[in-house]
């Protein structure tokens, strides 16, 4: 819901640093990947009770995120880099509430269903990608992207205030995560109905 009117600023802010990475030889993939340790790192850090660093390595991890696609589009975009860039941010999202149960396994049952939740928008994203690069159907409301961008209430911009808050206050984390994972699947039952009407129209005409 917040990606739409974040992503404009954000391209602004990083596109001068990713031009300056790309000059520099650094690839969007090799960014994607430190992204990616910096994640897993803040998945560290939230199971050894570290607050101030998981939250410091999510910042970081998500300021990497967008410098992959700003080094992507001064470099050229690739599919392998599409590939990378959503694959490893959604390992990275269901790696913090795995953490959390780690570090506290009363906390395991509301990881779970915020991990099951985390499937149903990352399948209903995903497939609706599949079939409208199909399709030949395309956005960049949200960006120039590598694959069709489906929206929804929680994207990826309210994901990661939802994880800085239950990182910064872990004591909050079953109630928020129970609240999130189902506003979720609010995401989730929304994309499949916008694909069924989206692709049944297609198909009658």
């Amino acid at each position: 819901m917040l990606d739409a009117h974040l992503r404009p600023f954000v391209d602004r802010c990083l596109n001068p640093v990713g031009g300056m990475l790309a000059r520099a030889g650094v690839t969007a993939n090799q960014v994607s990947f430190v992204g990616f340790g910096l994640g897993l790192g803040a998945a560290l850090a939230v199971a050894l009770g570290s607050e101030i660093a998981a939250v410091v390595l999510i910042i970081a991890n998500r300021v990497c995120d967008g410098l992959d696609g700003a080094v992507a589009r001064a470099s050229g975009t690739s599919d392998l880099g599409a590939y990378l860039d959503i694959t490893l941010d959604f390992l990275f999202y269901s790696a913090i509430p795995f953490a959390f149960a780690v570090a506290d396994p009363d906390k395991a049952l509301a990881a779970c269903f915020l991990i099951f939740s985390f499937v149903g928008t990352g399948s209903s994203f995903l497939a609706f990608a599949i079939i409208a690069q199909k399709r030949g159907i395309s956005t960049e409301i949200r960006g120039k992207k590598g694959f069709f961008y489906l929206g929804g209430l929680t994207e990826g911009g309210e994901t990661i205030i939802f994880l800085l808050i239950v990182a910064w206050r872990p004591d909050f984390f079953v109630l928020l995560a129970w609240i999130f994972a189902s506003l979720c699947w609010v995401t989730t039952v929304t994309r499949i109905r916008f694909a069924i009407k989206r692709f049944s129209h297609h198909e009658q005409e």
